[in-house]
């Protein structure tokens, strides 16, 4: 249907190298709130110089290229609400792939669901065992809870590990990006979100809809969470009229492959 997640070695040789670059940040131990003001008009959010230079030197993505109608679907799940199933569906029906950035919980309440997502070809990020934020934690604490999680993950499924960590929250500094690249992970931010991980506050399918379709632009990584019923709702129209605007959906691998340049060199 499309390519699993991982090209494993490559990917993850392109993200230590990132590591080792010079740091020009004094600032390793300031917290960072991912976020920034919601795109218009097809034209894409910008971080702003400083974060667009620390992510940069990490290797950490939030976004692709701007003139390419291509998004990149991403969904957190923290734990189950009943309607990933129901995008699921939607994602095979619609021939899309996608990338679940799973905690340590779902992977073990969750886990024929967990194991449906590889079936289906879509990949598996880890967004931490504990989901602690983790500019507290020392840099063990932040391996410890990286690499529990893949062992989990491993013990459940039989995928030896995950390339791809998003930090809970959003909550991010220098030292988290430096030591999940030195761990070998890519961090994955996003360009595309809304408040949608109430699930008692649901807003409605128009609601969902209106959000993914306003901030749509070229080079989108969106982020949705499971636990919303208006995300599984408006998930079907949204993809099928992105696609009638011209926009592709493409995994997080091609996400990473054009960042590095390495489909040129595949040509």
């Amino acid at each position: 249907m499309f390519k699993r997640h991982g090209l494993g070695i490559l990917l993850a040789a392109c993200i230590i190298l990132a590591g080792f670059i010079f740091n020009p940040f004094s600032t390793a131990a300031e917290e960072f709130h991912w976020g920034f003001k919601k795109a218009t008009d097809g034209v894409p959010p910008n971080a702003g110089a400083a974060l667009d230079s620390m992510l940069d030197k990490h290797g950490a993505i939030y976004k692709g290229k701007p003139d390419e109608k291509i998004a990149y679907l991403t969904f957190d799940n923290g734990y189950e609400n009943g309607y990933t199933e129901s995008i699921l569906d939607t994602l095979k029906k619609e021939d899309v792939p996608a990338t679940f950035f799973l905690t340590g919980h779902y992977l073990k309440s969750a886990t024929p669901i967990v194991k449906r997502m590889i079936k289906d070809g879509h990949g598996i990020g880890n967004h931490t065992y504990d989901h602690p934020n983790l500019t507290t934690l020392s840099e063990q604490g932040m391996e410890n809870d990286w690499r529990k999680f893949d062992k989990l993950l491993y013990e459940l499924t039989g995928v030896k590990r995950t390339v791809y960590t998003r930090p809970p929250a959003g909550v991010f500094n220098d030292n988290v990006l430096a030591k999940g690249n030195e761990l070998g992970y890519r961090h994955i931010f996003w360009s595309v979100a809304f408040i949608d991980w109430h699930r008692d506050k649901p807003r409605g399918r128009d609601f969902a809809y209106n959000e993914l379709m306003t901030q749509l632009h070229p080079g989108a990584v969106i982020l949705m969470h499971t636990v919303s019923p208006d995300n599984a709702q408006a998930l079907p129209d949204f993809i099928r009229d992105a696609k009638k605007a011209g926009y592709s959906f493409h995994s997080l691998d091609d996400l990473v492959l054009e960042y590095e340049n390495i489909h040129s060199i595949l040509r």
